[in-house]
């Protein structure tokens, strides 16, 4: 089963809990703080198997979760850190991420990896905190919370050359003559369900990979027929191959379909029609063909080779015309730096620590910076209240409070927590 689009979600694992602990020996006086800290939480990491054309793997896991990181120990053992969790995926594969429609990452080169969500980093053991003013801290940090996404992975194949037309005008016998690929050919209209791939050769020991698409019809970038769910494996291609019926044997007018499939693809993606073209007439040898032609070329300017796909005659002057082409012609990343999250720029994005609102008589407080400080603490001792409450005062949420019109006694609310505001 062919499957190229899924939509997944990932978590990665949590950092483990640091440890509160103190070294209590026979003749060690002053022993002092003893807890170890947690490990970090396993990354969750696509990777690109060559060896896979599909997302069968990935379309019945609804959720793939890292491993928690191992929590820390008395003695100063640090917990283990989680190893990553790889995923395969194939080559061409992009991630993208619909809580923020920013692309996560575009696999398309050999043996790519990128890290899709990363984990927690593991909380801080009590020994972590000594200092000179404070030298036996009774409190530890929880791990920090991995990272969770909702992400749609969808394959874009690499091919250099993509075959485009409706239904029945030849496209897979073109590719089954100039590769080994072997589609499913027969005398009804959408005989291919599925993408074929075919590595050509072409003169002077060139190759190239060429898609033969399933037929387009009108309506395709709208949901009509099959064409919208491959459409998205013709933009990384460089050059459009219109593949035309030019004998009209199925009582369509050769010039009207080629405009039908530009219009497809330019209400699909408007940088399609950038890509270079060519238009392979088929079916040269039936009658009509040559008329048909000859009115043709008056409307069009496009480089036009006639082939006929069933005796096999034509089709190598077009393959070293293409490979001529894509000699040339660059092969551009197929997204710009503005719609891909760069882990190092999100990292450092400056953001709001935290938002303050009201909600009824509630005083709300969120905001990442603020909710992954509460998290990590352990509200089980007196000190670890007390550097929370630090903490958020350095942050000016008190100040900020106040401003906002809070008074004694008033109720706060972060996350699930409850306290009283004190002034």
């Amino acid at each position: 089963m062919f499957v190229d689009e899924v939509e997944i979600k990932v978590e990665a694992g949590n950092g483990g809990d640091g440890c509160t602990a103190f070294r209590r020996e026979k003749y060690v006086a002053m022993g002092g703080p003893y807890g170890g800290n947690g490990g970090h939480g396993a990354n969750i990491i696509f990777k690109v198997d060559e060896g896979l054309h599909t997302l069968l793997d990935l379309r019945y896991q609804k959720i793939i979760k890292g491993k928690k990181g191992e929590n820390g120990r008395g003695k100063n053992q640090h917990g283990a850190s989680s190893p990553d969790l790889i995923v395969k995926v194939p080559l061409g594969t992009v991630v993208t991420d619909l809580d923020t429609g920013l692309i996560i990452a575009d696999l398309s080169k050999k043996n790519q990896e990128e890290i899709i969500a990363r984990g927690g980093r593991g909380g801080r053991g009590n020994t972590a905190f000594k200092t000179q003013t404070n030298t036996a801290p009774n409190y530890s940090e929880n791990g920090e919370e991995g990272e969770k996404k909702h992400l749609k992975v969808e394959v874009k194949m690499l091919a250099d050359v993509g075959l485009v037309g409706l239904p029945s005008v030849g496209k897979s016998t073109i590719i089954s003559c100039v590769s080994k690929s072997k589609p499913k050919i027969a005398a009804y209209h959408f005989t291919t369900l599925n993408p074929n791939l075919g590595v050509v050769r072409a003169s002077n020991n060139r190759s190239f990979v060429m898609a033969d698409l399933p037929g387009l019809i009108e309506g395709a970038s709208k949901g009509e027929g099959l064409g919208d769910k491959f459409l998205r494996h013709i933009e990384r291609t460089r050059i459009i191959a219109h593949v035309l019926d030019m004998s009209g044997s199925e009582e369509r007018d050769p010039y009207e379909d080629y405009v039908l499939i530009n219009k497809e693809l330019a209400e699909f993606n408007e940088k399609l029609l950038a890509k270079p073209q060519i238009i392979i007439a088929n079916k040269m040898d039936l009658p009509s063909a040559k008329e048909n032609l000859a009115k043709f070329r008056k409307k069009v300017s496009v480089e036009i080779f006639e082939v006929s796909a069933a005796t096999n005659k034509g089709l190598q002057k077009v393959i070293d015309y293409l490979a001529d082409m894509l000699d040339k012609i660059p092969t551009n990343p197929l997204y710009d730096d503005s719609q891909i999250e760069s882990h190092i720029l999100y990292k450092f994005k400056k953001e709001e620590p935290y938002i303050i609102t009201k909600e009824d008589d509630i005083w709300v407080i969120s905001g990442k910076e603020i909710e992954r400080i509460f998290k990590m603490t352990k509200f089980s001792s007196e000190e670890a209240i007390y550097r929370f409450a630090k903490k958020i005062r350095r942050m000016g949420i008190d100040d900020k409070l106040r401003q906002l019109g809070a008074k004694e006694g008033d109720q706060v609310r972060i996350l699930d927590f409850y306290f009283d505001f004190k002034d």
